[in-house]
């Protein structure tokens, strides 16, 4: 029987996104772990389909959301980023060894719910008359996994309480143009996702200060050195305080973010 951290690893490995999401919804925490074992890294890391084409952000030109092609490369952008979270979820669980139990837990749940994002996407763009692959996409998130593949800390500064948190402050104003050009259905979508990437984004706030500590680091001087030193990028505003507080973000932490 494979461990938990080794079905993690199944998982990032699959090519296929279909069957990618399902074996994350499958995941299973009640059984062997295997948090003290060193698992090596295989090649083939991530697994990934012949499409979508991966372009540079540059190339990426924007669509209006009020023509049904351009509402439908905004779905297949949004499939992508969940498809892409359900990697960087399974990587955080079969990379890093010697946690406590509930870290690999928490992580195989955000897996779980990444994984039905992406389904509730992609059947949605299906009813568009499209599949995932049908449009180009970047890699952004999977280049900063891969820059902070060797510090726990640096990977939770800078996915989930960066590249992810970007999420929470994005959704209102995505929300707000599906819903003017009239895809209620995609509105409703980006509720369930908010939702649950508010606990996402906590739970890397969480292990992202239990580190700190146990380095003895400031959690914002630390931030800003990590941040530096690994080409994050600079976020601008405006910026869904709500939602930040809600995800664990300090006061602190949020003046520093305006400044």
């Amino acid at each position: 029987m494979r461990t938990a951290r080794q079905e993690a690893l199944a998982v990032l490995l699959q090519p296929e996104p279909g069957l990618k999401a399902d074996m994350a919804r499958a995941l299973r925490a009640d059984g062997e772990l295997g948090e003290a074992e060193a698992i090596a890294e295989p090649a083939g890391i991530p697994g990934r389909p012949a499409q979508p084409r991966l372009v540079a952000p540059a190339e990426l030109k924007p669509r209006s959301v009020h023509t049904p092609e351009g509402r439908a490369a905004l779905i297949h952008a949004l499939a992508h980023i969940e498809l892409n979270a359900i990697d960087l979820a399974a990587d955080i669980v079969w990379r890093f060894a010697g946690l406590p139990p509930l870290f690999y837990r928490q992580w195989m749940a955000i897996a779980q719910e990444e994984a039905l994002h992406f389904q509730l996407l992609r059947a949605h763009l299906q009813t568009m008359g499209h599949d995932y692959g049908d449009f180009p996409a970047h890699n952004g998130l999977w280049e900063m996994a891969q820059k902070t593949r060797g510090d726990l800390l640096a990977r939770l500064a800078l996915v989930p309480r960066t590249l992810e948190a970007r999420g929470l402050d994005a959704s209102p104003p995505i929300k707000a143009k599906l819903l003017k050009a009239g895809d209620r259905r995609g509105a409703e979508i980006l509720d369930i996702i908010l939702r649950d990437e508010i606990g996402h984004v906590a739970v890397g706030n969480h292990w992202y200060r239990v580190l700190c500590t146990e380095r003895g680091l400031d959690p914002i001087q630390a931030y800003a050195d990590l941040a530096a030193r690994y080409g994050a990028p600079r976020l601008r505003g405006p910026f869904n305080l709500e939602a930040r507080r809600r995800a664990g973000f300090e006061e602190p932490e949020l003046a520093a973010l305006q400044g």
